[in-house]
């Protein structure tokens, strides 16, 4: 696990080496361990290291292949290396390290770029062809590690975070308005756009070729999520099969040269982690992240999992550590998450800060449950809110609906001040929405089970993707590897071809009501608690039956009772001063308008507070260097 740095300068002049070097200074929480640089005129490669899988000098980067065509800048951990070395060795390459890294390198000089299809891992990459003069980065299928890249058709600048590009002496900061309009929807952005203008995602599944000779860049999509052919197997057999591939994934991912533990919460997916893991691993090492629930009532009573998390490390004898957030922590915090975070996504993530900086002072590589959801149709409320769509456009004005977790179309008037609205269309992020869908021409929308199967690839496409990018980051922040057990190759594959019933049983007859102020629209949504069936089956005999039972809960604070409590005069002192910054873009009265509510009226508001606070602290860090 690294930080990722190159500088291409087309139409020349040379790369200037300090100033690159200064960029790569900004990836330095990435790789503290060591750092690497090539230069040859108008290229520069940049490397800081956090030495996982062999630790001595051979595996520092770039890494030149042994023809000397290649050079290769690497974030990530490819887990069948070892297979594709022996490989490699068998057609009569030869090896000097035991890294990964060193497989990319050979493998690329033999069968080029196309050999990044083989990687069953997490991956970005940087390759320089010497001959050729021509640059490739490429991210790994389910977008696990980031890539960022901005390119002003004379200098290409591409990145692990973007804190380093934005260094470059060329790039002028600006905040993208459409971005933010994203943002201010979906709580996530939904395009490759970013915050910073001119500054773009790579695509998981994606390549980027560029070259001198051109003015463009190349884009190559070499792979998608797939839920609408399904295997022809019985019930048993597919139990079977996902059992025996999950444990594949894990020991899979086990592989390391310096300590690795694993998170462990209360719930399904991180226990069934633990379980395999530490039959591998004597006295593994665990961590959990709890609250302090004090001053906590309502729902967020449940929020804290200590009890059901120290159950499964006494059941699988772990050595188990925990940390327990309170109200003030997030005070502490917020300045160095968003810093860390820089493009701002999804929900309250400090708790992910917090069990991060508690698993790095022990090992430096921690399994992650994420992922498990969202192959497996862990949110079945979700689904129902599409289930019974008439058509197409049906389909994606109520999933659009659905996904506006923060402020609707109709209120943007009221969130954005005039010059903002002047420059923006307010319905793009619905047409963002619908862009998703049709990249794939795979999809029906004819019956229930075509909207789920929908429903599935949209949120593994979205929701999944920035969750992968706050765990990068957050992890990141205190030079740890994260690695993602759900996310094989092979799991993934199978998974998606189980059928749906497989998954969700009697759909149908499941519904109850309840409050889905998770969506922020204080009304009722249908909801079951009947997901991820065959996840379940297939780790009975690993998972206690009160965990198996357990109704799924996502991992957060409990914030709407702390906003209110502690956390009050916090809110008001970042959002409603005179020195708020981002009033500049949203209308401080709306801000007024829902602190307000949240405080003095019951209303829960607490994702867009929190945006409000991310935002305003985005402001304070990116645009006026605040730390």
């Amino acid at each position: 696990m690294c930080g990722i740095l190159g500088v291409y300068n087309l139409k020349g002049p040379e790369v200037d080496i300090e100033s690159t070097k200064l960029m790569g200074e900004e990836l330095k929480h990435r790789g503290p361990d060591s750092e690497g640089t090539y230069f040859d005129y108008n290229i520069g490669l940049y490397h800081k290291r956090l030495a996982i899988l062999d630790t001595s000098e051979n595996g520092k980067q770039p890494m030149h292949s042994k023809d000397g065509n290649w050079v290769i800048t690497f974030n990530g951990c490819i887990y069948n290396f070892k297979e594709l070395r022996e490989e490699l060795i068998s057609s009569g390459h030869d090896f000097k390290s035991e890294s990964d890294t060193e497989v990319i390198a050979e493998g690329i000089s033999t069968y080029g770029i196309e050999y990044f299809k083989r990687f069953n891992g997490m991956f970005a990459i940087g390759a320089w062809h010497k001959k050729k003069k021509k640059l490739y980065i490429s991210r790994d299928r389910y977008g696990i590690k980031p890539l960022y890249y901005w390119f002003n058709g004379e200098v290409f600048v591409f990145a692990s975070e973007i804190k380093a590009i934005i260094k470059h002496p060329d790039y002028k900061i600006d905040v993208d308005l459409d971005a933010l309009n994203e943002y201010f929807t979906f709580q996530n952005i939904f395009s490759f756009n970013t915050l910073f203008k001119g500054v773009n995602m790579l695509p998981p599944a994606n390549s980027i070729s560029i070259d001198s000779a051109t003015d463009h860049i190349t884009h190559n999509s070499w792979w998608d999520f797939d839920f609408t052919t399904e295997n022809n197997i019985d019930f048993e057999t597919a139990k079977e099969k996902t059992k025996s591939l999950f444990e594949q994934a894990v020991n899979r991912q086990l592989v390391s040269d310096v300590p690795l533990g694993s998170y462990l919460s209360g719930g399904l997916d991180s226990g069934s982690i633990t379980a395999v893991a530490s039959g591998k691993i004597n006295r593994l090492s665990t961590f959990t992240c709890g609250f302090d629930m004090s001053e906590v009532n309502g729902r967020e009573a449940n929020f804290d999992e200590r009890k059901d998390a120290e159950l499964m490390a006494n059941h699988y004898k772990t050595e188990h550590f925990q940390q327990v957030i309170n109200a003030g922590d997030i005070k502490w915090s917020l300045p160095k998450l968003v810093y860390h975070l820089e493009d701002l996504r999804v929900g309250m993530s400090y708790p992910n800060f917090y069990i991060a900086r508690l698993a790095s002072k022990f090992v430096k590589v921690c399994l992650q449950g994420t992922g498990g959801d969202e192959l497996f149709g862990g949110y079945p409320w979700r689904y129902f809110k599409i289930f019974d769509s008439k058509n197409k456009q049906d389909f994606f004005n109520q999933y659009y609906d659905y996904w506006q977790r923060l402020v609707k179309d109709d209120e943007k008037k009221e969130l954005f001040n005039r010059d903002v609205i002047s420059k923006i269309d307010i319905n793009a992020p619905k047409k963002t929405l619908e862009r998703v869908f049709t990249f794939n021409d795979k999809l029906a929308y004819s019956s229930p089970k075509d909207h789920i199967n929908n429903a599935l690839y949209f949120e593994i496409k979205t929701f999944l993707s920035a969750l992968f990018l706050v765990g990068d980051k957050l992890s990141m922040a205190h030079g740890l590897e994260e690695r993602f057990p759900f996310m094989d190759n092979d799991l993934v594959d199978f998974a998606m071809k189980i059928p749906l019933e497989y998954k969700l049983i009697k759909l149908e007859d499941r519904i109850i009501e309840i409050d889905e102020n998770d969506a922020q629209k204080h009304k009722k949504y249908r909801r079951t608690n009947e997901g991820k069936n065959i996840l379940r089956k297939a780790m009975e005999e690993y998972i206690p039956k009160k965990i198996l039972e357990r109704e799924k809960q996502g991992f957060s604070a409990p914030d709407e009772s702390w906003y209110r409590g502690e956390n009050a005069e916090y809110v008001k002192e970042i959002l409603l001063n005179s020195k708020t910054l981002s009033t500049k873009y949203i209308n401080k009265s709306f801000i007024e308008k829902i602190v307000n509510e949240h405080l003095n009226e019951g209303k829960n508001h607490r994702l867009i507070i929190w945006s409000f606070l991310n935002f305003e602290w985005w402001c304070r860090i990116f645009l006026k260097a605040e730390k």
